[in-house]
């Protein structure tokens, strides 16, 4: 089977528009919609809203992602993936667990698979678990040394996230060799 890549459009909005903004609430989607940023990450909901939100990103033309291990009412099985490849219209999905990854693949969903680098051991898994994932997921993203030797690391595009408090904080983190950052911090999705 060939390796599929991150959809053309995704890699060049994140060019374009390297802030992602990160939503956990329904205050943060209403201002995320009236941002300059092109991708949204939602990272709230339940299954009987969840269609809703990513109808709401999508129809302000933006590129929806779903972080599945914060929804309400899903769980950690492929038909996770599934639910929200046949009942949404995201294009695709965040996890922490690779067996979301591959399936979200297998359903042509954008599969970004979320790191938290606690330690060396966390490191390392990155660097093992990564290979079918679209994109890597960072936490937190004020590591500039750790998302270079990584983006060195890893063929897959790196998104750095979490901790994010201001502008420097983002272009320490794209200079370092991070794609985009992903933010909650409603400022920074405005800079």
């Amino acid at each position: 089977m060939l390796e599929k890549q991150p959809s053309a459009e995704f890699l060049q909005l994140l060019q374009d528009s390297p802030v992602i903004a990160a939503v956990k609430n329904d205050d943060g989607l209403r201002r995320a919609l009236d941002s300059n940023c092109t991708v949204i990450f939602i990272l709230y909901g339940t299954i009987l809203n969840l269609s809703e939100l990513v109808s709401q990103v999508k129809g302000a033309g933006k590129m929806a992602f779903v972080h599945v291990d914060l929804i309400d009412g899903l769980t950690t099985r492929d038909i996770a993936a599934d639910y929200l490849a046949h009942n949404t219209q995201a294009d695709g999905l965040i996890s922490t667990r690779p067996n979301l990854i591959r399936r979200a693949k297998e359903l042509n969903l954008i599969a970004i698979q979320r790191f938290f680098l606690i330690d060396s051991l966390a490191f390392e898994s990155v660097l093992h678990q990564s290979s079918n994932a679209d994109a890597i997921d960072i936490l937190p993203a004020t590591m500039p040394r750790v998302i270079s030797r990584l983006s060195s690391l890893i063929k897959a595009p790196l998104i750095a996230s979490g901790l994010l408090m201001d502008k420097k904080d983002i272009l320490n983190g794209l200079s370092a060799g991070a794609m985009a950052v992903s933010t909650t911090c409603e400022d920074l999705w405005f800079v």
